[in-house]
């Protein structure tokens, strides 16, 4: 999503960089790109003002000026200003209630209110808590039955409410319900609609009233723009929202309501939507996530994912392999894809390195994506064991089988080997001189890299 405003920023930090020494006048010269890209990148008018003069500010004081690397101390103004913006810290729900905690979801129709809040119940089970979902959206239709859906392919209850019942008298129903099963968390999904309305406005209040819950998030897409932070004021106006989720930040848009959302409503962005999966949930971070504006990536997301999703042991015996001096062969190539498959695929991780890395990754991959993943595997399965474990084996004739077998060309084919050879080499530098020569050698076969 912030592609754009990303490679921005990246040519302004490269001009900062480049300056022996700050003035008035260059910094300016910056100030007004950083400005365009803000702009550029969907972001209201009035945060894009604040921001500038906060970052003009600091970064024209005396201890950015007469810093021994000032292009690099106003890169840190805006990265401490960005994460400003975006709310300073990670806001964590807030369930110190009385069992059970009621989450109220709010938010228009189509902003993905019913998968957040199963995605959220799935974040809550893995810490421990006993989760009820309950929908109260009479009005669109199967969307009672979308959410038990999901409840039972999570395993998680769900309230059995019908398109026939008015909104609070299930909600009524649904508090009676967790008196008696006692859950830890009551996540209740009410109704949308295509756009804000009295009628719909009266009846969140009125479920509001009746719940009194303690937290009220707000969901909203982010490929809104400008209109998902006039939304958000909105609902911010009518309710006592605690929160906000941003769904779809996978997605193709400028990104600008993630930077304006919290300055205009006032409310942490507590949530992000990253993918439709399930597991497409994460907390928001902003540091995290002024990071990855910056080029600089996430690096400690990518660690958590890691450690949540990657067979460890797996990990661990290819690490002694290599360490050994033991060929790495094709079947080892295969389970390192499977494994970036279980932490989000290509997509996900190029998001959260350093813009150099995932530059050298793409440079690597030479066709970027799940798709590619998913056919470079095929390719791997039809192949033998032995012919696996063996490369060199892979002659024209067995090529062509392979290709046949696959369902691709056989130049896919002989791309694939060209991979798994760059790969190969860079794992025997790792046995032999470690990651500093592998870094090296890469920047000679990449010159992008620095």
């Amino acid at each position: 999503m912030f592609d754009n405003l990303t490679g921005r920023l990246a040519g302004v930090i490269k001009t900062l960089r480049g300056q022996a020494r700050l003035t008035e006048e260059n910094i300016q010269d910056a100030l007004r790109e950083v400005r365009m890209a803000l702009l550029e990148a969907d972001v209201a008018l009035p945060v894009v003002r604040d921001f500038i003069a906060h970052v003009k500010e600091r970064a024209q004081g005396r201890e950015v000026l007469q810093s021994l690397t000032p292009g690099q101390a106003v890169i840190q103004v805006v990265h401490e200003e960005l994460t400003r913006l975006m709310g300073g810290q990670n806001a964590a729900l807030n369930l110190a209630s009385v069992p059970p905690a009621i989450i109220l979801m709010s938010g228009l129709q189509g902003s993905g209110k019913t998968t957040t809040s199963a995605k959220l119940a799935r974040l809550l089970r893995e810490q421990k808590k006993k989760v009820l979902l309950v929908s109260a959206d009479v009005y669109r239709p199967a969307a009672i039955e979308q959410l038990r859906t999901l409840a039972a392919q999570l395993e998680i209850d769900c309230y059995d409410s019908n398109a026939g019942q008015k909104p609070l008298d299930i909600a009524r129903d649904a508090l009676d319900y967790a008196r008696r099963h006692f859950p830890d968390v009551m996540i209740f999904d009410t109704a949308g609609r295509l756009a804000i309305d009295e009628a719909m406005m009266a009846e969140i209040k009125h479920l509001h009233t009746l719940l009194d819950p303690i937290e009220t998030l707000f969901v909203v897409d982010a490929m809104q723009g400008q209109d998902a932070v006039n939304t958000a004021r909105a609902f911010n106006e009518a309710l006592p929202l605690t929160g906000v989720v941003l769904t779809k930040l996978d997605g193709d848009a400028r990104g600008g309501a993630a930077l304006s959302v919290r300055q205009v409503t006032g409310c942490p962005i507590k949530y992000v939507g990253v993918s439709e999966k399930v597991d497409g949930l994460e907390p928001f971070h902003p540091e995290r996530m002024a990071s990855r504006i910056l080029g600089m990536g996430d690096v400690l997301s990518l660690i958590e994912q890691a450690q949540k999703n990657v067979d460890m042991d797996e990990a661990r015996k290819l690490a002694d392999k290599v360490k050994s001096g033991k060929s790495f062969d094709l079947e080892d190539f295969k389970s390192q894809l499977q494994q970036m498959r279980k932490m989000g695929g290509v997509d996900a991780l190029m998001d959260k390195m350093p813009t150099q890395m995932a530059g050298l990754a793409g440079a690597m991959s030479g066709q970027a994506g799940d798709k590619a993943i998913a056919r470079i595997e095929g390719i791997i399965n039809a192949m033998t064991p032995m012919e696996r474990r063996k490369p060199e084996l892979l002659k024209a004739s067995r090529k062509r089988r392979i290709a046949t077998g696959s369902g691709v060309q056989v130049q896919e084919v002989n791309r694939l080997l060209k991979q798994f050879e760059e790969m190969q080499k860079m794992m025997k530098m790792v046995s032999k001189g470690g990651m500093g020569k592998m870094m090296r050698a890469m920047q000679g076969r990449f010159p992008g890299l620095r």
